[in-house]
């Protein structure tokens, strides 16, 4: 196929290859389907890739007639080794989906329902919309709440918890893999919904406990701030045994994330640090060299040292101040403002002789030197020399200060 020129206009203008089931969007643009559902739908852009215009519609037209172009050369060049491409399946109906999750509702039935669904949502963005306007997600959400709660009635249920947790875990699977749009994400934020969730983070699968806090992060994102004050205490808890157990790297983030969201909030920030929070943190970022981990990690621990809770537990934990000063100008800038701004809590808020001891010894006032003098960011700077100023009594007797900074902070 490499020897054949292929005419332009069969090519996606994104992925330039030979377009599958070429679809046009409200620009008149012709796209491949997958290629575009995945710019509109997956990476929510609003704008047509070519034209830069804003798709007021989007709404994607089968174009049948360059479809069939398309077949009849792949066909005239078979000799040459082209595969004729396949009609297209056609999108889900909505009479379709509403048997199916008609079904779902019957004990004997719903497994299969629900692979049915997967399966659906699997082959294109197309489908998921069908499914979501459907109304799938709101049903799929009500039945892992319904699933949550016989799993934990336990052996006094008339229903058997393994079939529960079974149907539970792939009704997550395909309320996951629908990548709702914002308000259908909007339409699960609940608190009845948000408990379910942190009773499959408690006890479900380790895929199942992924695929929930990836979707809370999903869900928070896009929530009201009443449901976010309310979030219980068991729901941290949660949170800090999933970044303690490492499920995989995504869930790591997708926590994260959540943790970012929710601790503005000084209650949060009190649950987050009561569950166990800071000292999982600290952990991982002695092991940490990925950028953006460290990054949202050090964001997580600078919220929480905003309380004095939180810096209690950083100053207990032995390697917590040199972990945070040891981020200071490797990863990134980010970090870097970050690490600092946790330190300058401290230095504000919690600096006992011992901790200011424990600070020098370890080479903080050393790295705040070097933030002074080198390339970052105006209010890091800043920072560190609002510190360094502030225990220039404590710290003036130091070696590792040059004399010249000394002289810049008078006791």
């Amino acid at each position: 196929m490499a020897e054949i020129e292929v005419p332009p206009y069969f090519l996606c203008p994104i992925t330039l290859d030979l377009m599958k089931d070429p679809v046009t969007v409200s620009t008149g643009i012709t796209y491949d389907r997958d290629s575009i559902e995945e710019w509109i739908f997956s990476q929510r852009n609003n704008t047509c890739p070519v034209t830069k215009q804003l798709l007021v519609d989007p709404e994607l037209t089968p174009n049948i007639t360059l479809r069939r172009l398309i077949q009849s050369w792949c066909t005239l060049h078979a000799s040459h080794g082209v595969e004729r491409l396949p009609t297209p399946k056609a999108p889900v109906s909505k009479p379709q989906l509403m048997k199916l999750l008609k079904d779902a509702n019957s004990p004997q039935k719903q497994i299969k329902c629900l692979e049915t669904l997967k399966s659906m949502a699997s082959q294109n963005q197309t489908n998921k919309r069908c499914m979501e306007a459907a109304g799938a997600a709101e049903f799929l959400a009500s039945l892992v709440i319904k699933k949550t709660l016989e799993a934990s009635r336990g052996e006094d249920s008339e229903f058997d918890p393994s079939d529960s947790r079974k149907a539970c875990d792939e009704a997550l699977s395909v309320l996951y893999s629908l990548q709702l749009s914002e308000s259908g994400l909007k339409s699960l934020n609940n608190t009845e919904f948000v408990e379910s969730l942190t009773l499959v983070m408690q006890s479900g699968s380790y895929e199942s406990r992924a695929y929930s806090v990836m979707l809370l992060k999903s869900m928070l994102e896009v929530a009201d701030p009443s449901l976010l004050i309310n979030l219980q205490p068991e729901f941290f808890a949660e949170l800090a045994q999933i970044l303690n157990d490492q499920i995989s790297q995504k869930a790591s983030k997708a926590t994260l994330k959540v943790l970012i969201i929710a601790c503005p909030w000084g209650r949060n920030r009190i649950k987050a640090v009561e569950s166990g929070s800071v000292p999982v943190l600290i952990d991982l970022l002695l092991d940490s060299y990925e950028r953006r981990a460290c990054e949202m990690m050090l964001t997580v621990l600078d919220l929480l040292c905003l309380c004095a809770e939180g810096r209690a537990e950083l100053l207990k934990h032995g390697a917590g101040l040199a972990i945070v000063s040891k981020k200071i100008l490797r990863v990134s800038q980010a970090a870097s403002e970050r690490a600092v701004r946790i330190l300058h809590s401290v230095a504000r808020f919690s600096a006992t002789p011992r901790v200011l001891q424990e600070m020098l010894q370890i080479g903080i006032v050393t790295k705040l030197c070097l933030v002074v003098q080198v390339e970052c960011g105006s209010k890091t700077k800043e920072r560190a020399r609002d510190m360094l100023k502030l225990h220039a009594r404590a710290w003036r007797n130091s070696a590792c200060i040059p004399k010249n900074l000394i002289s810049s902070y008078p006791s």
